[in-house]
């Protein structure tokens, strides 16, 4: 089967970055959209995990035109209610005390980043902090971010990197332990509770418990990028919370303003060391943006989504086994927390992740690939019983051709 993905054509202005799919999508309602042709899709991508509660949801349509009419944008030299406001509603509903809004997954870890270095000249006392982080991750694009991420070929032709990263195997704490020993001056772990783009591998219990431990014996802080695993995907408001520990400063995107941009580095009292001058954004935090992410945040709490994520995980879960049971030359397993599940195959399967979503979208339903074995699903939160029925089913149909 020839695989479609495609670059923009050269008569196109774009910069040709992606390897689009070859489909044009106009319209959205729920947990569906349309191309340009009328067709309709299941879209169980979200945007990558962001579209929290779908496409075109009344709350969300009904804040966006409220606040867009009202003011949709000041400068941050100016005190913004609305910003307050959500930073209170993501205090209350985590283990944080203090929010700093930016635009994207990428810029919330550069925050974390950079207020995990802040910490370590001024109260360590270090001149050359070190992050530790994990072979297999993904923090973002911004050369800081990219050097954090532990995958060498995100980082080709970008050198030079930025100084202070060293990597381990995830969900490893002997080697964990062993380079944290033998390096002086390690400001930060920095990990995801449930790697997304690094092939979907949650984290394990015993591991994080560790990693905790050795954080607080050490003075080390624990960052977490919860951009993809935070704001309800896992059936919690945090990943964190699935590992029974709380992290010193996490990230936050995504799923966050429900596709509208927003990011946020959250951290402990303690460790708010960021003075006026330090760290600064012309949109983080905007009246439009904030107005976005307090809605989907009442929604999920209002709406009971975390419980209905717990269920439809599940439901999700038990019909991809089956697709594993029924084809166990090609799949290997299922993993995953809540609604970010992933769908491996084998290394010996003839045929990668790419092309079963290709498959797929040829029968309806939107899929996305994390890492070349790997199909990942991520329907908004709002996903039906009958939908993930009805998504299983058209995988069926994609994996008999």
């Amino acid at each position: 089967m020839t695989i479609l993905w495609q670059s923009p054509p050269v008569t196109s202005a774009l910069m040709p970055t992606y390897n689009r799919l070859p489909v044009r999508l106009v319209r959205g309602s729920g947990c569906r959209v349309w191309d340009d042709q009328g067709r309709e899709y299941l879209d169980f991508v979200a945007g990558i995990a962001t579209c929290t509660l779908g496409h075109a949801h009344p709350r969300l349509v009904q804040a966006v035109s409220d606040q867009i009419q009202q003011l949709h944008h000041v400068s941050n030299l100016y005190q913004i209610p609305l910003q307050e406001e959500l930073a209170a509603f993501l205090t209350g509903h985590s283990c944080a005390d203090r929010v700093f809004f930016a635009n994207s997954g990428a810029e919330g870890n550069e925050g974390a980043i950079k207020l995990a270095r802040k910490y370590a000249h001024v109260v360590k006392g270090y001149d050359q902090p070190i992050i530790v982080t994990a072979q297999a991750s993904f923090h973002g694009r911004t050369l800081a971010t990219l050097t954090a991420t532990g995958q060498p070929k995100y980082q080709k032709h970008f050198d030079p990197l930025v100084p202070g990263f060293v990597y381990v195997p995830y969900n490893d704490l002997a080697a964990l332990t062993k380079v944290v020993l033998e390096l002086e001056q390690v400001a930060a772990i920095l990990l995801e509770p449930i790697q997304g783009e690094g092939g979907v591998r949650p984290g394990e219990w015993d591991y994080f418990q560790g990693v905790r431990r050795l954080c607080d014996e050490k003075g080390i802080l624990l960052i977490l990028d919860e951009v993809q695993s935070g704001m309800g995907r896992t059936g919690r408001w945090w990943g964190y919370e699935c590992l029974g520990i709380e992290p010193d400063i996490f990230s936050a995107a995504k799923g966050l303003g429900g596709g509208i941009p927003i990011g946020a580095v959250l951290c402990k009292e303690q460790y708010s060391v960021f003075q006026p001058g330090d760290h600064a954004s012309t949109y983080g935090g905007n009246p439009l943006a904030c107005r976005a992410a307090l809605t989907v945040g009442q929604a999920i709490e209002e709406l009971g989504l975390l419980a209905q994520v717990q269920q439809r995980g599940e439901q999700l879960q038990r019909g991809l086994q089956t697709w594993v049971n029924t084809y166990p030359e090609w799949f290997e397993q299922v993993r995953g927390w809540g609604l970010l599940q992933g769908l491996v195959l084998r290394p010996e399967a003839p045929f990668q992740a790419a092309e079963i979503v290709q498959r797929a979208l040829e029968k309806g339903l939107l899929l996305v690939p994390a890492g070349p074995q790997v199909i990942r699903w991520v329907p908004p939160l709002i996903v039906s019983e009958t939908e993930v029925d009805l998504a299983l089913e058209r995988l069926g149909e994609a994996l008999r051709g």
